[in-house]
């Protein structure tokens, strides 16, 4: 379920230190209080980790 969510979520609690989980829930919480903008921010997380993947893959091509 993760990978096809983007990863955000693992992503930002390994580098906060804390478990997916917890990240998870609380972007459902501030997403009810707020109402829907940590949405927006999920996706530019989801679109920056999709183009950094995409550009270390190119690299390691490039390597080879």
């Amino acid at each position: 379920m993760e990978r096809s969510a983007f990863g955000v979520c693992s992503y930002l609690g390994d580098k906060m230190g804390l478990a997916s989980a917890r990240v998870r829930l609380y972007f459902i919480y501030l997403s009810f209080v707020t109402l829907g903008s940590p949405v927006i921010f999920y996706l530019f997380v989801a679109f920056w980790l999709n183009v950094k993947r995409y550009i270390k893959n190119k690299r390691s091509l490039i390597w080879e």
